[in-house]
C-alpha cells in the first residue's frame, strides 16, 4: 500500500514543552545528494529513500520513467543495489511501491503491486532471495509490509474484501497474527495503518494509527503481549487527530496530530504515557502548514535509541524542511542543496539511526525527487 497523504485522509474524513524552545544554527554537517541509476528525471519520479540503520545503510525506492517503482539499497561506500520483486507489475504505479523497513543485518520489507494492481509484502534477504507473503485476511486489495525488528518480527496490514484495514504481525517462522484496535472502524479504509520503519520495535510493540466508524483518526499502540492502548493528543480537540510515526527501544513514541484547521503539531509520548508537544521554530500555521505535516507528500519520521527525532515540517510558504530535535529538546533546521522552494517543494527528512545520520529525499523546483544523507 503506497501511504495515502493525509491530505487525502483529511478529505475522507471530512468527506508542550514548558521550556521555550532553542534553535541551533545549522552548522556544517555533511549533507550527500544522490540519485539512483536509472530513476526519472520527470515531475512525480526520482530517489526516495525511506530508511537508515547503522553504518548509514539507507534503503527505499525509486521511480523510473516509466513510473514504474524499484527498489534500492545504498552501501555506506555509495554502492547502490536495485532490485525488483519476483511477481511485481511493470506498468506505471506498479512495482515496489514500498521498501519500508530494514533489520541491522540488511533485510528488507515492503510491499509490491502486481500486474493486477494488488499488494502483496516482501522480505528480501541480504543475498538477495526473496519470500513475498499475504496477511490470511486479506482480500484482493492485499497487504503492505510496513517495519521489521531485529528479531525478524514483520508489522503489516492488510486490505480485506470490504477495503477495510487490518493489522497483522508476521514472525520470522512465517506465521501470522492479526490484530485491530477495540474502536477501529471496518468501512472504507478505515481501521489501523501500522507505522512504518521505526513503527516496531526490538520488543516487538508496534505504533500507528486508526480510523474509526466516525471517520476520525487516533494513535495505538499495540504492546509485544498484544495489549491495546488507543491514545489521542489533548491538543487534537474534536475536529483534529493523531497518529504515531515510531517507537524506540525504551518505549518512547514520536508522532503527530492535526488540530481543527488542520495545523500540524508534533508530540513525544512517554512508556507512561505522558505526552510532551513538539512545533518546530520557523513551522506555519495555515491549513496543511506545521510540524510533522503531511498534507502534500507522505508525512514521515523517525526516532532513534536516545531519543533524538526528526521529520519535515512546511513553513508558511508550504515549503518544507527537515529537522531534528534532540533529547534536551534543542531543534536542529536543515535543508538539502537543490531542495526546490515553491509549494510542497523542499526537504522530507524520513529516518534517523543511532548515530545521528538521517536519510530521506528533497523535491526539486521541477518536482523531481532525489535522496540525501545528512551525517552528523
Amino acid at each position: 500500500m503506497r501511504r495515502t497523504s493525509i491530505l487525502m485522509l483529511v478529505f475522507f474524513v471530512c468527506f508542550v514543552s514548558t521550556a521555550w524552545p532553542q534553535v541551533e544554527p545549522p552548522g556544517k554537517h555533511k549533507i550527500i545528494t544522490f540519485d539512483v541509476p536509472g530513476a526519472g528525471t520527470g515531475a512525480g519520479q526520482g530517489t526516495m529513500p525511506v530508511g537508515i540503520v547503522q553504518g548509514d545503510w539507507v534503503m527505499g525506492s525509486y521511480i523510473d520513467a516509466n513510473g514504474v517503482y524499484h527498489g534500492f539499497l545504498r552501501a555506506p561506500d555509495g554502492t547502490i543495489t536495485k532490485f525488483d520483486v519476483p511477481g511485481m507489475g511493470y506498468g506505471a504505479g506498479q512495482g515496489v511501491v514500498e521498501a519500508f523497513g530494514m533489520t541491522p543485518r540488511l533485510e528488507i520489507v515492503g510491499s509490491y503491486f502486481d500486474a493486477n494492481n494488488a499488494y502483496h509484502g516482501f522480505l528480501r534477504t541480504p543475498q538477495g532471495e526473496f519470500t513475498t507473503f499475504d496477511c490470511p485476511g486479506a482480500g484482493a486489495g492485499g497487504t503492505a509490509g510496513e517495519a521489521v525488528n531485529p528479531a525478524g518480527l514483520i508489522s503489516a496490514m492488510y486490505l480485506d474484501a470490504n477495503s477495510a484495514w487490518h493489522g497483522c504481525l508476521r514472525a520470522r517462522d512465517g506465521t501470522f497474527t492479526e490484530y485491530d484496535p477495540p474502536d477501529a472502524g471496518t468501512g472504507f479504509w478505515q481501521g489501523p495503518y501500522a507505522a512504518l520503519f521505526d513503527g516496531i520495535n526490538p520488543e516487538g510493540a508496534i505504533v500507528g494509527e486508526y480510523v474509526d466508524n466516525n471517520n476520525m483518526w487516533h494513535g495505538y499502540l499495540r504492546a509485544s503481549d498484544g495489549t491495546i492502548t488507543e491514545f489521542d493528543d489533548p491538543n487534537a480537540g474534536t475536529g483534529g487527530g493523531t497518529g504515531a510515526l515510531g517507537i524506540n527501544p525504551s518505549g518512547k513514541i514520536w508522532g503527530w496530530y492535526f488540530d481543527a484547521n488542520i495545523v500540524f503539531h508534533g508530540y513525544l509520548r512517554s512508556r507512561d504515557g505522558v505526552l510532551t508537544a513538539v512545533d518546530v521554530p520557523g513551522a506555519g500555521t495555515g491549513t496543511c502548514q506545521g510540524t510533522n505535516a503531511g498534507c502534500g507528500p507522505i508525512g514521515y519520521g523517525g526516532i532513534n535509541p536516545e531519543g533524538t527525532v526528526t521529520g519535515e515540517y512546511a513553513d508558511a510558504s508550504n515549503v518544507y524542511h527537515g529537522f531534528l530535535r534532540t533529547p534536551d529538546g534543542k531543534f536542529v533546521t536543515f535543508s538539502a542543496p537543490g531542495a526546490g522552494k515553491g509549494n510542497w517543494q523542499g526537504t522530507q527528512a524520513t529516518a534517523i539511526n543511532s548515530e545521528g545520520a538521517i536519510t530521506g529525499f528533497y523535491i526539486d523546483a521541477n518536482n523531481v525527487y532525489h535522496g540525501f544523507l545528512r551525517l552528523p
